[in-house]
C-alpha cells in the first residue's frame, strides 16, 4: 500500500511518495507548474506507476489556525486531484513542513540556490512521514 503525498504550491509541487510497505517517506521529484490543472497529468501517471492507494494534500494553516485562500486552493486542487486519479485525497496540516525542509538542507550544507526544487519535494516527505505516525496511532 503506498501513499503518494503533495505539498501544493502555485508555482511548485512537491511530491513525496511511501515504500512499497507504506512505512517510509521519501522525496520523489518537485513538479513545476504554471497552474494546478497543468500538473494533473503527471500526478494520475505517479498514481498509477506507483499503485497509490490514497493521496495526502498539504493544508496551508494559519497560526491561529484558520484556512485562508491558500487552504481553499489547496482543498479545490485536492479536489482536482481526486477526480483526475479516483482516488482517494485527504489533507493534512502543513504547517513548517517547508521551514523543516529548508533546515534539513541548511543542515547537510545545500546552498540557499539550490534549496528551491528540493525544498518541496522534502517538505512533501515531511508532510507524508507526519500522516504515517498519525495513522499508525
Amino acid at each position: 500500500m503506498r501513499i503518494l503525498a503533495l505539498d501544493y504550491g502555485r508555482r511548485r509541487i512537491g511530491v513525496a511518495v511511501t515504500d512499497p510497505s507504506g512505512s517510509v517517506a521519501q522525496p520523489l521529484e518537485t513538479l513545476d507548474v504554471r497552474g494546478p490543472r497543468a500538473a494533473l497529468p503527471r500526478i494520475a501517471e505517479l498514481t498509477r506507476t506507483y499503485e497509490a492507494s490514497r493521496i495526502v494534500v498539504g493544508l496551508p494553516i494559519h497560526m491561529d489556525g484558520r484556512e485562508g485562500p491558500e487552504a481553499e486552493a489547496a482543498r479545490a486542487f485536492g479536489a482536482s486531484v481526486e477526480a483526475a486519479t479516483n482516488v482517494p485525497v485527504e489533507f493534512l496540516d502543513e504547517r513548517w513542513t517547508t521551514v523543516e525542509a529548508d533546515r534539513l538542507l541548511s543542515t547537510a550544507g545545500v546552498r540557499e540556490r539550490n534549496r528551491r526544487g528540493r525544498r518541496d519535494r522534502i517538505a512533501a516527505a515531511i508532510l507524508l512521514q507526519t500522516w504515517l505516525r498519525r495513522e499508525s496511532h
